[in-house]
């Protein structure tokens, strides 16, 4: 008797991850370009606010501290996040 040889588990892979992806609801190209924008004007905007809040602390960790340590502007810096953090919560809820 000869036995029914088992498919290849990666030939298997294949064919279901080709299956899955046939499945797949594709942004069309009006709505993949609008994404795009949106997170590429998000990640500028977050590169400006976080350069900004990097040369804040460390002006300001050289006021407070008198000198600049990497210790001094990451307090500084945790601190002012946390504190736009705190002010976005609050104007929320009103």
């Amino acid at each position: 008797m000869s036995e029914v040889k088992a498919e290849n588990r990666f030939k298997r892979y294949f064919k279901e991850t080709r299956a899955e992806v046939r499945r797949v609801h594709w942004p069309t190209r009006k709505d993949a370009r609008s994404l795009t924008t949106v997170v590429l004007t998000i990640t500028v905007v977050m590169t400006i606010f976080l350069g900004i809040i990097s040369t804040l602390a460390s002006s300001l960790a050289i006021n407070f501290f008198g000198q600049q340590t990497t210790l001094a502007v990451i307090i500084v810096a945790v601190g002012a996040v946390v504190g736009v953090i705190t002010l976005v919560i609050v104007l929320r809820r009103q």
